[in-house]
């Protein structure tokens, strides 16, 4: 993660924004009230989607039952259309 003042900044957003785009890096913005982070839509979206399944019981559960037989070697065979 990259660290920047508001200042910093100030100066050039388009090349912060280009940056976290192409890198995929998130961008910390620190000023005297706190901080916000930049970062990608499509990374945003990933990490949404992340905490829906991971709120919704039945997903969660079926998530940790899944890593429970990988690591077990039980795995189900899985089927190609």
């Amino acid at each position: 993660m990259k660290t920047m003042t508001i200042e910093q900044v100030n100066q050039d957003i388009s090349s912060v924004i280009n940056y976290s785009l192409n890198t995929h890096d998130e961008v910390n913005i620190a000023t005297d009230s706190g901080a916000v982070i930049i970062i990608p839509q499509e990374d945003y979206d990933s990490m949404q989607e992340t905490l829906r399944l991971l709120m919704d019981k039945k997903s969660l559960s079926a998530l940790l039952q899944g890593h429970i037989n990988r690591d077990s070697g039980n795995l189900s065979k899985s089927y190609s259309i």
